[in-house]
């Protein structure tokens, strides 16, 4: 969906989810046709967590903030719900975040709509989606509206009473002796072998790392995977289908993206969709990952390119992946597969969570037998 569009609702209980790469606070507001609530009571938040049809789910491992709207338990007066956002930290804002809300039926978890708002930037609360009553059926629309004063701006916008505490008067603190002042410390050098992103794009070669780290601080945003390919010269067209394999610390699969599957894990993974022929300039099929929002049991990905129709990498040109900033487009690692065997998969790079927290990408290649993403789990996980 993109900013303003709608669509009719086809199942009468939904869910709205909100994923980020960083913690957010999702509520919901019930507002009568004038746009303000009747009362405090339909203020639904993780402190309220139910009103009439609405309900709020909080965030678990592996599921985040959501919102259900049941509407045929929606009272009559009730012309909308609104579903927001809120970043979770003190002082954050956007600036940065790719916030996604997926709507799902609240009964299968099949999902309906998916939007994500334009680039944002000071704001610090958002109404993201709302689910409303037109003529006697009710839609989802999205709205992507920001706020720069919290969830708190948003709730006396639509009038609920939100009442600050009275600041305590600071008790006089005692007298702390002059300590002797402390030699800087040097800074500590970089682990030998190891690379960050603060020198800006980095070229790997096969088996090379790179720290997903910028500014000291792990990165935890979005990021797009771009995989590319090129049929090799005077060969046909040649289909090939990127995906991308979760792990778990015993390198047991917990799920895969791929042109069947092209959302996981709540929305921390998604697929652009099938390239059915390699052909033309850019990224033939990429999968973007919101760092942030993976579950805590994902300690590896894996991402693969295989041939299901058994077209072999000799018959290749030019593959090669790419990870972008997903806010910006700027590439901050590349890796060009150099090369080629006759094989029908391989194993482009992998990111493995580290016990700091941290990400880490290494280039792999390696060639294997394999023309499904079922095919690609066995050595997908030796490559971990």
């Amino acid at each position: 969906m993109t900013p303003g569009s709608n669509i009719p609702l086809s199942v009468p209980r939904v869910t709205v989810d909100v994923t980020a790469p960083v913690r957010l606070d999702v509520s919901g507001l019930l507002l009568t046709p004038d746009g303000k609530v009747r009362s405090d009571a339909d203020f639904v938040f993780y402190n309220q967590p139910a009103g009439p049809g609405v309900t709020h789910r909080a965030a678990a491992a592996g599921t985040p903030d959501a919102i259900t709207v049941d509407t045929a338990a929606v009272p009559a007066d009730i012309d909308k719900v609104v579903v927001t956002a809120s970043l979770d930290a003190p002082g954050a804002t956007f600036a940065g975040t790719e916030p996604t809300a997926t709507v799902r039926s609240a009964d299968d978890g099949s999902v309906l709509a998916v939007f994500t708002p334009p680039q944002l930037g000071t704001e610090t609360a958002l109404v993201v989606v709302e689910v409303y009553r037109r003529n006697g059926a009710w839609k989802v629309r999205a709205v992507g509206q920001g706020y720069a004063d919290g969830l708190a701006g948003i709730a006396t916008d639509f009038g609920v009473s939100v009442e600050e505490p009275a600041p305590q008067p600071a008790a006089p603190a005692a007298p702390v002796p002059a300590a002797p002042p402390v030699p800087p410390m040097p800074p500590t050098p970089p682990a030998a072998g190891k690379v960050s992103l603060d020198k800006g794009r980095v070229n790997l070669q096969k088996n090379q790392s790179v720290s997903l780290v910028k500014g000291g601080q792990p990165l935890q945003r979005s990021v797009d995977m771009g995989l590319g390919w090129e049929p090799a010269f005077h060969r046909r067209a040649i289909d090939l289908d990127a995906s991308v394999i979760a792990y778990g610390p015993d390198r047991n699969m917990i799920d895969a993206c791929y042109f069947g599957r092209l959302m996981i894990l709540n929305g921390a993974v998604q697929h652009s969709g099938d390239n059915l022929t390699g052909e033309g300039s850019g990224d033939d099929e990429s999968i973007t990952v919101h760092l942030g929002g993976l579950p805590p049991e994902v300690t590896g990905l894996v991402f693969t390119v295989s041939s299901y129709n058994g077209q072999k990498f000799t018959d290749v040109a030019k593959a090669y992946c790419r990870l972008l900033d997903a806010q910006t487009g700027e590439e901050l690692v590349r890796f060009d597969l150099t090369g080629s065997e006759p094989k029908t998969g391989v194993l482009m790079c992998k990111f493995v969570r580290q016990f700091s927290g941290e990400w880490e990408m290494t280039a792999v290649g390696e060639y294997v037998k394999a023309r499904t993403v079922r095919d690609m789990v066995k050595p997908a996980a030796m490559a971990l």
